[in-house]
């Protein structure tokens, strides 16, 4: 048999674990996260990779919603589950008697749509995952490019509005920071311009609703838009445009072959990645972005647990290989083992 692989992604409402072997994602298996305190989930986690395993399995990868420092895999902070300063990676390794690579799930997420079919389709990529903030991932040369401690990618803290006409504020505020990617292009952010186009046209599809429930949110605006309501269009324009930005930034620095946008608002799909690509293509320098694909991400809610799988593939394999490639060699020898 293949060697096999574990892959599990922890999110704030479940975890998901599947097994990748030959190429072959097993279908996930989904539990409800423990966020009781942080040595339940531990436990947790480490039950899923001991029902995941094979006695093929040779290596486990997480993909966590967290700053990571990969080379340790200490989690340094994280967003919606209690781990906080833990040692993830030594503590399931010692207790699965496995390999485990920890690494944050957006990342794990873009080396997921650099692959498919188990082969390493895009070997320079970016990853924009909008949803209630957002988040990102970076493959170069066939790697996550994870900067000097592993925490590099955090794209939605990128800054695409700030006013600079009087120099920098001397107070940035807490993050994300009015200007950046994440206050002004998010889940949230689409919130609040369905509010504001709701209060400013009543009979609009986000007026009416309004009235109706008190509340309006970006799933209204991106119901109204496939109507045609023509506030609910303007406001996923204003968001896509303001994405734009951030992927022109992304491509004026990186030159990707692929920009990917993922998360619960690519929902809206050509709605929101129209005004995105013309406004990044309108931004770029002259001559970049001419070989730079931007669609929309293609493993959906299986792209977290397939990268996890995928990363526990490639570090394992370098780990293991009796001499390290380079150059174009490196780059094929990212494919799945």
């Amino acid at each position: 048999m293949s060697d096999h692989f574990v892959g599990i992604d922890v999110g704030g409402t479940k975890i998901a674990s599947s097994g990748l072997q030959a190429g072959e994602l097993t279908e996930p298996h989904l539990l409800h996260t423990e966020l009781e305190d942080q040595a339940r989930l531990v436990d947790q986690i480490a039950g899923a990779i001991e029902e995941a395993r094979t006695p093929d399995t040779r290596a486990v990868g997480i993909g966590v919603p967290s700053l990571v420092e990969f080379a340790t895999g200490r989690i340094a902070s994280s967003v919606n589950i209690p781990l906080q300063d833990v040692p993830l990676r030594e503590l399931l390794s010692e207790r699965a008697g496995l390999p485990v690579y920890v690494e944050n799930d957006a990342s794990a997420a873009a080396l997921a749509e650099a692959f498919d079919d188990g082969r390493l389709t895009c070997p320079h990529l970016v990853l924009f995952t909008i949803g209630t903030g957002v988040g990102g991932g970076m493959v170069l040369n066939g790697r996550l490019y994870r900067g000097a401690v592993g925490m590099a990618a955090e794209v939605g803290h990128t800054m695409i509005g700030l006013d600079l006409e009087n120099g920098a504020p001397d107070d940035p505020g807490e993050f994300p920071q009015p200007g950046s990617l994440e206050h002004l292009a998010s889940g949230r952010a689409l919130d609040r311009l369905a509010l504001e186009a709701a209060r400013e046209d009543a009979n609009s599809h986000l007026g009416r609703r309004l009235n109706r429930d008190d509340a309006v949110s970006g799933v209204d605006v991106v119901e109204g838009a496939r109507l045609a309501d023509a506030a609910s269009t303007r406001c996923l324009e204003i968001l896509g445009e303001r994405l734009g930005i951030g992927i022109a930034n992304a491509i004026n620095v990186f030159d990707p072959l692929e920009v990917v946008i993922g998360g619960g608002v690519s929902a809206a799909g050509e709605l929101l990645l129209e005004p995105a690509r013309r406004t990044a293509l309108q931004h770029v320098v002259p001559g970049a972005g001419s070989r730079t694909t931007i669609r929309l991400a293609r493993h959906g809610p299986r792209a977290g647990v397939l990268g996890a799988a995928l990363i526990a593939a490639q570090e394992w394999a370098e780990d293991n290989a009796p001499s390290a490639p380079t150059g174009a060699a490196a780059v094929a020898a990212k494919d799945l083992p």
